[in-house]
């Protein structure tokens, strides 16, 4: 899959609606029970960029963004402006953020994730595209200095520890991330009467897995 690693104009992107979309087949049997069960192990967001536009400037630029990316050709990143940092909303971001993994003394890769947790049950999301100078990294108490003790990859959120944690050490992370995502559509279509009118472009965008 073709991606660029680019972000999406914030200025546009911060006025957008969207959100999780989850897949689940529902069958209900004959004595009124219901099976269920998803083939998606991650939820899939999906979001409208045409509400964040407020100017035949943001018009401009979207349009230039689109061509840019050819459409539906090429995925970008997209900043989610109600989930897009590992710390607590209002909170700056540390390394104890996010418990990402335990050391077993012999694993020294690790996947950046975010933990959400709901009374007694969480889901673990993978997260993939870190912006650049927000990850924070510590073993249990202590702090890590990238570039000394761990190297990332910011366009995959894989964390490489200079060694294997040993057994039972808890590898935490903070950090800033970015959703991969790509337009959901070859055709925007836009009018200067109707977006004066206030009537904003649909402009779909779609989570991609990569």
């Amino acid at each position: 899959m073709s991606f660029h690693e680019v972000r999406f104009p914030e200025t546009l992107s911060f006025g957008s609606v969207g959100g999780p979309e989850r897949r689940t087949d529902v069958v209900t049997l004959a004595n009124g029970h219901e099976e269920r069960n998803t083939p998606w192990a991650h939820a899939r967001r999906r979001y409208d960029a045409g509400l964040g536009l407020r100017s035949l400037q943001d018009i401009s630029q979207l349009i230039a963004f689109f061509e840019a990316r050819q459409g539906q050709l090429h995925g970008f990143r997209w900043k989610d402006w109600t989930d897009y940092s590992s710390a607590v909303p209002g909170l700056e971001i540390t390394f104890e953020d996010q418990m990402i993994a335990v050391g077993d003394g012999a694993t020294s890769v690790f996947q950046l994730a975010k933990r959400y947790r709901s009374g007694a049950y969480d889901y673990l999301r993978p997260i993939a595209k870190p912006v650049a100078g927000s990850v924070r990294l510590g073993l249990d108490n202590d702090a890590l200095v990238e570039g000394v003790d761990y190297t990332l990859d910011l366009t995959t959120g894989l964390v490489r520890l200079a060694y294997p944690p040993e057994i039972g050490r808890e590898v935490k992370a903070g950090f800033e991330f970015d959703v991969p995502v790509r337009f959901d559509t070859d055709r925007i279509q836009t009018s200067v009467a109707s977006f004066q009118a206030g009537e904003a472009p649909n402009v779909p965008v779609v989570e991609v897995r990569v």
